[in-house]
């Protein structure tokens, strides 16, 4: 792409429906996929978050994959406020989180999701929903421990990671395995393919970008990893499966 092509800009007209970017492509809303179009459009300007709001409220199109937020079980109290405010401003934009559906920071992003109208949903580690915590809207419990963290990796269209400990290390190692794209806040673990952001704002503006498309990926995968768009090794290959532990979050 030539750098004086600018799609990062994009423009929303409501009244036909469409959304295009700054080298004039127009979102697809049957593929969710960007094409050329040849003829001139007009629209208001919308950052991403504005246009994932409309995408989720407004198009009749909505994307249905879930955004996964994780962190610890024992969180700060500014991991906590963050992990609020993260989900009520996903919610306001229509988005569905998935988390684990406990305490912590799980617990303080489902609040915000409720506060904010949306729809969470936790895969819990146990057999029952007395696992988790009683703002959830949607508790699923797997039965299956550790290995949920794994789920919500692979479940998630990107992942936002919020503090932790050993067990959102996992989940942020899965989802880099997966190819999927990871944000930090406040804390997150500081490996290699985590997109570290300064607030809220900008998590909510970055995961807005991977639901529309529009996101570059301009950050390498970690040392001796095999580069973005080529095969990792499996979750289940030897080097993947040589340790095990109890829950750290």
């Amino acid at each position: 792409m030539s750098p004086s092509v600018d799609r990062t800009t994009l423009r929303l007209d409501r009244a036909r429906r469409t959304l295009r970017d700054g080298a004039g492509r127009v979102f697809d809303l049957g593929s969710h996929t960007w094409r050329s179009d040849a003829v001139a459009g007009s629209g208001e300007a919308v950052g991403a978050a504005a246009a994932v709001a409309w995408l989720q409220r407004e198009s009749g199109r909505p994307a249905r994959e879930p955004i996964g937020v994780v962190g610890g079980r024992h969180a700060t109290h500014a991991q906590l406020a963050v992990a609020r405010a993260l989900g009520a401003g996903l919610a306001h934009a229509g988005l569905v989180v998935l988390c684990g559906g406990r305490g912590g920071v799980m617990l303080a992003v489902c609040e915000g999701v409720a506060d904010g109208g949306g729809i969470s949903v936790g895969l819990l580690p146990g057999d029952t929903i007395a696992d988790g915590n009683d703002v959830v809207t949607i508790p699923l419990p797997t039965g299956i421990g550790l290995a949920r963290n794994a789920l919500i990796a692979r479940a998630a269209r990107c992942l936002v990671a919020i503090g932790g400990s050993y067990g959102t290390l996992s989940e942020v190692a899965f989802a880099l395995q997966y190819g999927k794209r990871v944000f930090g806040l406040e804390g997150a673990p500081a490996v290699g393919g985590v997109a570290h952001l300064p607030d809220v704002d900008a998590a909510i503006d970055a995961v807005g970008r991977v639901v529309l498309g529009l996101d570059p990926d301009p950050y390498p995968p970690p040392p001796g990893d095999a580069p973005r768009g080529e095969p990792r090794p499996a979750p289940h290959s030897p080097d993947a499966s040589r340790s095990s532990g109890t829950e750290k979050d």
